[in-house]
């Protein structure tokens, strides 16, 4: 499961065609390489302009989002080419989606033991099984072997 909470000032961000089209951009990461979409949940925060500080500046002239990430459901090769085009593909969406905005953006990525995880209550198939692949298609958890 990608956990995504995004932290924005209440002045963008603030329209449900906009966060729609971030969610969509979002989740396709995770599709694209196989996993179901509702394993992707994506949280707007939204603070006061006057709440988020930035080396003990106020984020009050320049928009500033930070992004907190949570991969569960996969966890990254331990290489530094797959972890430098893992952040470049995560920061590209973000870029397409906050720059327009004319804010700042900061993330980063956590990654989490798979096994402390369950959906619905149902321990998750392993990745790229053919019980994820079934999960993925039906877009729903359900029992599996």
């Amino acid at each position: 499961m990608p956990l995504w909470i995004i932290y924005h000032p209440s002045n963008i961000l603030e329209d449900d065609e906009t966060r729609a089209k971030f969610a969509k951009d979002i989740t396709g990461i995770y599709t694209g390489i196989g996993l179901p979409a509702f394993y992707v949940v994506v949280n707007f925060i939204k603070l006061d302009v006057r709440d988020t500080y930035v080396g003990a500046k106020t984020c009050v002239d320049t928009p500033f989002v930070r992004i907190s990430i949570e991969h569960i459901a996969v966890t990254l090769e331990d290489s530094d080419d797959v972890y430098r085009k893992t952040s470049a593909h995560i920061n590209d969406v973000i870029k397409k989606n906050v720059q327009p905005l004319g804010a700042e953006w900061e993330f980063h990525v956590d990654e989490t033991e798979r096994r402390l995880w369950m959906v619905k209550g149902l321990v998750a198939p392993p990745f790229g099984s053919e019980a994820e692949k079934q999960w993925a298609k039906q877009n729903a958890a359900t029992p599996w072997e």
